[in-house]
């Protein structure tokens, strides 16, 4: 039986590469809205951050989303990935 290979992202905000599950993926589509996608499986450019507080306030300090994603990120956007971390950090 193959073994199956486990897919790596690399968070923008702290450099580490995990595995994808382990990490939130932000989406900018075609029509240049930012999503927050918790499926993994949105269309368009994406960028993962942890599930860590310190992950993200360093992104949102740097203005590392806004670089990755190449559009200006939200206070709303911001506002939804903190709840999803406080969510995650929950269970």
């Amino acid at each position: 039986m193959k073994v199956k290979k486990i897919p790596l992202r690399k968070c923008i905000a702290c450099g580490e590469s995990r595995p994808k599950k382990e990490l939130i993926r932000i989406v900018r589509n075609k029509e240049n809205e930012i999503n927050v996608d918790l499926t993994g499986k949105m269309n368009g450019r994406g960028a993962y951050i942890c599930f860590k507080n310190q992950c993200f306030e360093l992104a949102k300090k740097n203005k590392k989303l806004s670089k990755a994603l190449e559009t200006e990120i939200t206070d709303e956007v911001y506002e939804r990935l903190e709840d999803a971390i406080k969510l995650n950090q929950e269970q």
